[in-house]
């Protein structure tokens, strides 16, 4: 068995360390300063799960697809994330087969027959694709809104531990660093449950070994244990056995899970069992001040779990396969006996035409296979990985620069509270009546309205003619647009 690719062995080469290196790293441990990864360790970077060597062909080919890229390519010339790759191999049998059954029957036998079967077979053809794209994509839609959910539970709740649990004064540093491991979790869950999706159930991957390498968890303890798991990268013939979507070359998702020799556990639910035992830490160390905060961060818990149940469901509740083989068989049949019905009609303009319409037939039927699953490393699967990427962003946002007091933006001088009326700051408005403060904001909502109503035109709501109120701001000093 060919040794690990380096990106996913457990072991840090220690072996390869010398003498001299090993007593600087000791020296620098002492000093017991925080290191920081580079740039290219963060979790911004996405989940290459593929050799260098076919980089290139990957990025364009394969997916999911990236949501900053962008083609100047007219839709009808694109490539990527078409399923024309997909259509190769069946389009080259049905050319050679309408081929044979043209020449057969021009040059022995006609072999043509009515097209009476074409018009009942092409309604039946129509309603089984119909029903299929329709239950494919409804399956895509909830997987993302799933994802949504995820992402709006996560801010909420890396907002609520932030913000509304308090740092207690003998213990400030301690709850600050539990309040960032707690933040960390919530990252993490997200990353487990992408990789659960895509039959993932280890933790060395390189999102996610270092955020749950201090849990206590089945998937760690496997990981530790099958050190020389098989996670070398597809062969060549696994790999254009994806892209040409060809069944006797295609590798099985579910083989990692099946070969496991240890119990690989369920790691995004023991994530969550880890983020409430924190949750529990706070509310009995009184961290937060009122019964409303502790209800909602169990029930963003509770969320969480339900997503997972959700997506589990997605994952595990394809088609059913009678289903599945009745439409496939439909489709194919109707496809081999086209040409009979089109040479009768068409003459040798049967090839050409039979091949459009297996294109539009199986490009159908392909586009539901594909998005059946959203998980996937499929072009036009959820991309995942930019998903988990900006939660880890907008969670390290919300931690940044949480202000914790409000007089810190309320009363700055900057806060121009009337604006676009007044260019005035806090303490300019501060100085005024109440009387004052609530015409300005009467006038302030009649200019909006007026803005809107004249459709954002330039010279859109100046005021003419101010009243003695705004005579007596600008004498008090108060910047009155």
């Amino acid at each position: 068995m060919a040794s690990p690719r380096p990106s996913l062995q457990l072991d840090d080469d220690r072996g390869s360390v010398s003498t001299s290196e090993e007593t600087l790293i000791k020296e620098k441990r002492k000093t017991r300063t925080p290191s920081f990864l580079p740039e290219s360790f963060m979790l911004s970077e996405r989940n290459k799960h593929r050799t260098s060597n076919s980089q290139v062909f990957d990025d364009y080919f394969l997916g999911p697809r990236e949501l900053d890229k962008h083609s100047k390519w007219p839709m009808l010339f694109r490539i990527h994330g078409s399923c024309l790759p997909e259509l190769v191999p069946p389009l080259l049998f049905v050319g050679a087969w309408t081929t044979g059954i043209c020449l057969f029957s021009r040059h022995v036998h006609d072999v043509g027959i009515a097209s009476t079967l074409l018009t009942v077979l092409g309604f039946i053809v129509a309603l089984s694709l119909s029903f299929r794209s329709s239950t494919a994509y409804e399956r895509y839609m909830e997987g993302r809104r799933a994802w949504t959910t995820l992402t709006m539970v996560s801010q909420n709740l890396a907002r609520n531990i932030w913000i509304n649990a308090v740092e207690r004064e003998e213990s400030v540093k301690d709850d600050l660093l539990a309040k960032v491991t707690a933040l960390n979790l919530i990252v993490a869950y997200a990353q487990a449950l992408k990789h659960r999706l895509r039959f993932e159930p280890y933790t060395h991957y390189h999102d996610l070994r270092d955020l749950v390498g201090h849990l206590d968890t089945f998937a760690k303890e496997a990981t530790e244990l099958e050190p020389h798991r098989d996670d070398d990268p597809p062969t060549f013939w696994e790999s254009w056995g994806d892209y040409l979507a060809i069944p006797m070359l295609t590798s099985n998702p579910r083989q990692t899970i099946k070969r496991a020799r240890y119990p690989l556990g369920n790691l995004p639910l023991e994530i969550l069992n880890h983020l409430t035992v924190y949750i529990n830490s706070i509310v009995a160390g009184g961290c937060f001040r009122a019964n409303i905060y502790q209800t909602q961060a169990l029930n963003a818990v509770m969320t969480l779990n339900d997503i997972q149940a959700n997506t589990d469901r997605i994952l595990n509740t394809p088609l059913p396969l009678a289903y599945a083989i009745a439409i496939s068989q439909l489709t194919w049949v109707y496809i081999l006996i086209l040409p009979f019905q089109l040479y009768t009609t068409l003459g040798m303009v049967a090839i050409p035409g039979t091949l459009f319409a297996a294109y539009m037939i199986l490009g159908f039927a392909s586009i539901g296979r594909e998005i059946e699953n959203p998980f996937g490393h499929d072009v036009n699967d959820l991309p995942l990985d930019d998903f988990c990427a900006q939660l880890a962003v907008d969670i390290d946002i919300i931690a940044a620069m949480a202000p914790r007091d409000a007089e810190t933006f309320v009363k700055s001088e900057k806060n121009q509270l009337m604006h676009p009326l007044s260019r005035s700051g806090y303490e300019m408005w501060s100085e005024s009546s109440v009387e004052e403060i609530r015409d300005a904001l009467k006038r302030k909502s009649l200019r909006t309205q007026k803005s809107v109503q004249t459709g954002l035109r330039r010279g859109a709501g100046k005021g003419r003619g101010e009243d003695v109120t705004y005579e007596r701001l600008r004498a008090s000093g108060v910047d009155v647009v």
